[in-house]
Parts: C-alpha cells; sequence; structure tokens
C-alpha cells in the first residue's frame, strides 16, 4: 500500500506539472495550431497606394470591385451551388464544381469570379449558398490610359506590380492583406462559443511622382503627332530638370493601356525605350566631345579656326562631314554651329584618347544611371584597349559607341547645368494615404562634378547658337532662350550599316541663360523625309518647348540670339505698342501686321499679341477699344 501510494503521488505530481506547463507555458501556441486548423481566412485586401504627378493630380487610382471565395468543408450541395452560381457568373458548371468539391480550406474563384461588379456581387451574395462567400477585392484605374504607361507599368490578376513603377516600388504601394476569420470543425460546421474576427488590412503608401502631367501631355501629343506623320518603327522622349535629376516627363512609342496589357504584344510594353533601348548617338553625343575639350583648354571658340574640306584622313581611312562638299574655313563655334564631323575628329585628337575616355565615363556613359525603374541598358563603349586611331576619330563625333537615351539627357544635363551628374529619378515622395503625411523623401543626389561653370556656361552658349545660326535652327522659339544638338545616326544590323535607315534626334535646353529643362527626342526611322535629326526632330522639340516652358514659370525674353534667316523661314516682325491710340489713328497706322477692331468706344484699351512680341508679317493683332 506504501509503495502504491507512493508510485501514485509521483504520477499525480508529473501529471500536475506537465498539465500546469501546458496550460501556462505553452498553452497560447496550442490554441494558436488549434484556430489555425479550425479558422477559415477569406482576405480582405488592401487598398493599393495611389499614384500622383508632382502637382498632385491623381494618375492611378482604384476601383472596388468583389472576388467569390468557396469553403468546401461547408458546401452541402456542391452541384447545386455550383449550377447557380455559373448562371450568375457565367462559367462554367464543372469549372466551379472543381474548386467546390477540392481539398482544401478555402479557394478564391478564378477569372469570372474575381472583380466582380457591385450588381453581380449582389446577385451572389442573395443566392445565399452555405460555403460560398464574397470578399472585397480592388482593381487599378489607369487614369491617363497609354500615356506615361512604360513608366507607370500594370499589375497582375492578384494586384502585384509587374512592370514599370508598379512593379518597381511594389511592396510599398501593396499594403497588407487583412482578413475575416471563421472557425469551423472538420464538417464545415461553426464552433460554438468562438466569434468570427476581423483584422483590417493596411493600405499601400501613396507615391508622388516627379512627373507633371501638364508637361507629359505636351510631349505625349508632339509623339502622336510625329506618328501619325512620319510612321516611324518607334519614337521617345524624355523631358528633364537638369539641377536635380527629376524626370518631368518620359514617353515611349508604340504605347498601350495598361488596363488590358494582355492585349499588347510583350515586346510592346516590356521595352520602355528611354532607359531600356541602345543606339549610337550621333551628334548629340558631340556636346559631350565639346565640353571636355573646353574643360581641358584644347579648343577657344571664337579664337581659333578651323577648314572643313568635307573629311578628315586618320590612319589611311577618310572620315567625311555631313556636308560632301565641307563647311570650308570656320572658327570652332562654327564648327559646333555645323556639327562639323572633321572639327570633332580634331578636338578629340586635341584630348587625345586617354583623356576623351576618361571624361566619356565621367560624364556616365558605359555604366547604368541608376534611375529607379527596371530594365535600364548600359550601353557599349569601346575600352581603350580595343580602340584605335579611327575608333578614336568616330567617339568624338558619336558613331561606334552605343548609348541609352537616359544616359545622353543625364549626361547633357550635367553639360548645361554647372557641371554637376545627378543620379535622374521618378518617385519623389511617399505619404500617408489617411493622413496624406510625408513618410519618406526622395532627395536629389548628386554622382560627381565633370566640369567646371565656366565650361559648362561656354556650352550653354554654343548650344544655344546652334539654335540660332545652326542645324537647330527648326527648334528655335521666338522669345525662348533655347539651346540644342541635332543627331543623326545610322542603325546597324549583322555588322552593317543600313541604307536610309537613321534614328534621328534632338537634344535641347532652355533657357540656355538659366536652364529649367532639357528634353530629348528621338524617331526611328521616320518615313516620307530626308532622314536628318535637325529636319524631323528639332521641330518637334520646339514644339514642345514652346508649350512646357510658360508651365515651368519661364518668361519670355528679348536678349535671345537673333535667328538667322534662310529661304524658308518666314517673316518676322515686331508688334508696335497700339494701347492708347485712338481709333482714326489706329486706321492710319502703316504696318504690317492686320488690326482687328473690337468693342465700341474711341481709344484702344488693350491689344494681344502684346507691343514687342515677333508675330509673322500679315498676322493678325485684335485691338479692344475702351
Amino acid at each position: 500500500m506504501f509503495w502504491l501510494l507512493a508510485v501514485s503521488l509521483i504520477a499525480f505530481t508529473v501529471l500536475i506539472v506537465r498539465t500546469a506547463y501546458i496550460q501556462l507555458s505553452i498553452g497560447s501556441e496550442l490554441t494558436e495550431k488549434a484556430e489555425e486548423l479550425w479558422g477559415r481566412s477569406i482576405p480582405a485586401q488592401p487598398e493599393r497606394g495611389f499614384i500622383k504627378d508632382r502637382n498632385g493630380s491623381v494618375l492611378v487610382g482604384n476601383k472596388h470591385t468583389s472576388s467569390v471565395y468557396v469553403i468546401p468543408a461547408q458546401i452541402e450541395d456542391a452541384q447545386t451551388a455550383a449550377r447557380k452560381l455559373a448562371t450568375i457568373l457565367n462559367e462554367k458548371e464543372s469549372v466551379l464544381l472543381e474548386r467546390m468539391t477540392k481539398r482544401s480550406s478555402i479557394e478564391r474563384l478564378q477569372s469570372r469570379g474575381r472583380n466582380l461588379s457591385v450588381e453581380t456581387a449582389r446577385k451572389v451574395t442573395k443566392l445565399q449558398l452555405k460555403g460560398v462567400w464574397v470578399g472585397e477585392d480592388s482593381i487599378r484605374d489607369y487614369v491617363l490610359n497609354e500615356r506615361l504607361a512604360h513608366v507607370i507599368g500594370f499589375t497582375g490578376v492578384d494586384n502585384q506590380g509587374l512592370a514599370g513603377i508598379e512593379a518597381y516600388y511594389d511592396k510599398k504601394l501593396a499594403g497588407t492583406a487583412g482578413s475575416v476569420q471563421m472557425y469551423t470543425d472538420a464538417k464545415g460546421e461553426k464552433m460554438p462559443g468562438m466569434a468570427d474576427s476581423y483584422i483590417p488590412p493596411e493600405d499601400g503608401m501613396d507615391l508622388q511622382l516627379t512627373i507633371d502631367a501638364k508637361i507629359q501631355a505636351v510631349v505625349e501629343r508632339e509623339l502622336d503627332n510625329a506618328e501619325k506623320m512620319y510612321k516611324p518603327e518607334g519614337a521617345m522622349a524624355i523631358a528633364m530638370d537638369p539641377n536635380s535629376g527629376e524626370i518631368l516627363a518620359m514617353s515611349s512609342r508604340p504605347s498601350y493601356n495598361p488596363s488590358s496589357f494582355g492585349d499588347y504584344d510583350p515586346d510592346v510594353y516590356n521595352r520602355n525605350l528611354p532607359v531600356w533601348s541602345t543606339f549610337e548617338p550621333g551628334s548629340t553625343f558631340k556636346i559631350i566631345t565639346l565640353a571636355a575639350a573646353l574643360e581641358e583648354k584644347k579648343v577657344d571658340l571664337d579664337q581659333e579656326h578651323f577648314h572643313d574640306p568635307g573629311y578628315v584622313v586618320v590612319n589611311g581611312t577618310r572620315l567625311r562631314c555631313w556636308k560632301r562638299e565641307g563647311h570650308g574655313h570656320q572658327t570652332f563655334l562654327e564648327v559646333v554651329e555645323n556639327s562639323c564631323n572633321p572639327g570633332f575628329v580634331e578636338m578629340g585628337s586635341r584630348l587625345g584618347e586617354k583623356t576623351l575616355f576618361q571624361y566619356i565615363r565621367k560624364f556616365g556613359f558605359g555604366q547604368k544611371t541608376g534611375i529607379d525603374l527596371y530594365g535600364e541598358g548600359t550601353g557599349i563603349l569601346f575600352t581603350e584597349q580595343s580602340a584605335g586611331p579611327v575608333e578614336d576619330a568616330t567617339t568624338a563625333f558619336g558613331q561606334g559607341v552605343a548609348v541609352t537615351p537616359i544616359q545622353q539627357v543625364t549626361a547633357v544635363s550635367a553639360a548645361v547645368n554647372g557641371g554637376i551628374l545627378y543620379r535622374p529619378y521618378v518617385a519623389m515622395n511617399w505619404t500617408d494615404p489617411k493622413t496624406g503625411k510625408v513618410m519618406i523623401e526622395n532627395e536629389p543626389k548628386k554622382v560627381r562634378r565633370v566640369v567646371s561653370e565656366e565650361t559648362s556656361s561656354e556650352v550653354r552658349r554654343a548650344l544655344e547658337s546652334v539654335v540660332a545660326k545652326g542645324t537647330g535652327r527648326n527648334a528655335f522659339v521666338e522669345g525662348y532662350r533655347i539651346g540644342g544638338k541635332t543627331g543623326t545616326a545610322q542603325k546597324a544590323k549583322d555588322g552593317r550599316y543600313l541604307e536610309n535607315n537613321h534614328i534621328v534626334s534632338f537634344i535641347a535646353v532652355a533657357p540656355s541663360n538659366d536652364p529649367k529643362v532639357v528634353i530629348y527626342t528621338a524617331i526611328d526611322n521616320p518615313k516620307g523625309t530626308v532622314q536628318f535629326g535637325g529636319t524631323v526632330a528639332a521641330p518637334i522639340v520646339g514644339k514642345m518647348m514652346a508649350d512646357v516652358l510658360p508651365l515651368l514659370g519661364v518668361e519670355p525674353q528679348k536678349n535671345q540670339i537673333e535667328k538667322e534667316k534662310t529661304w524658308s523661314d518666314p517673316d518676322m516682325i515686331e508688334v508696335p505698342n497700339l494701347v492708347g491710340l485712338t481709333k482714326q489713328e489706329l486706321k492710319e497706322q502703316l504696318i504690317n501686321v492686320d488690326i482687328e477692331i473690337e468693342g465700341s468706344g474711341e481709344i484702344a484699351a488693350s491689344q494681344s499679341p502684346s507691343a514687342g512680341v515677333k508675330v509673322e508679317r500679315g498676322s493678325k493683332v485684335r485691338v479692344l477699344l475702351k
């Protein structure tokens, strides 16, 4: 009896200790595991963060929808439930039956059971089918449709980012899912005494881009016009603030609608040409050679002269200028204005191979810029070991190397902004969707200084002269100091240059005395025209600048370089001051404009255009009488 009592006491002691351990120490853990077995979770999707432009305009929002979930264990008559649901969802009964009889805790219906309209969701709810649940969901609302599509990207069926900004910043935009938790036994019956629980979703943060929707609209409009006029194989444009690296606009052609990306060829939506495409830059690259030569004091634009016979011989190879008969005797400023290849070969020769390639790399070529978009290319450069005298010469005028458009814009911005290379970016800040408070803010990132402010000032002066007197005259805008450079690059295939197949481009900065924007546009193989950057791309950028500069608050200036006239240029005159003149005096004005008088008074109170503005001879000037 004693030993029996002793063993019993020991056994009870062990049992009590074990029970206390389970109850007090690991009880909560075991309860959680049990609840996981009993639990059935219906997801509550978070609201994906809005994407806005720099001024707060919504570029991407959300549309509320619903999705259907089924808990197979709770469904009593799967055949009947599938038949009733199939009628409402317009889905095959067999597809729904397969889901409803699957051995799983919960199933989310695919295809027809997702993104339901309010009316359809209401019909499903009215069926009151046991084991069939309707959960909240949302889909993206791409406000701009095809505009800015390659930058914004798109989301998949589960609202996950798949391309563009949507993919690059998916984690911040997505938020955290919540759920409605219910507890059932093995038969699917609700557990007695256990209330359903709700874990609210955490919405994603709102993203404000550096993009200006109004500037983007201007860029898109001109690319649309270029597509209609030239029917190119592709087209692209970038507008950037040279003083910070902020992308103000970016567009690529052909474009697509992110809401229906599946209807397009993957080659269309997977290639954001401004950051992805790599091609020979042509003469726009000469800006880098010019900046390097000026920085190293290897050339004086005004005092030194160069004779161009139409070609230059390098190591036995004749390299031609685009003007076969040559430009003859000219200053080096005229070399830049005329985009003279032999003149730039001379600049490159004065720099020397090592120094030229050092500057090319300092300007960021041969490496990614670091822009916050996927798919960026690095470009292709000669190595100093592989480059011979001919390669050095062709590199100086932009042939034989391959760069990306974003590299060109970033490098030229450094050449004109005072000499600082910035990292380009499109995400400006992140805000709390409920409070609107800025949580994270991106600041401009200086990469390095590449040239001095004095050199940068000289580069701007030369580029302004190109637009006023040189190959960039078609980008000239009356009242705005615009500098720029044309580019015409032959496309290569299988190691050979194609005939009459070029990428023509133009890069511009304005105002040239105080840069606020750099715009680059490239048109791939334009049809029905002479394929020159000055003929095709320059007027496109000129039209962009004419509308973009007022949007940036840039006022017209009178101290721009006078445009050198050609036979095709319109005859421009300055509008006189007509305010204060009488009705009779207005009629006596011997000026080359058409005065249109409005109002019933006797004295001119206002006029449009205002005095001092240059207009084409014969243009209308409206005068309002008091």
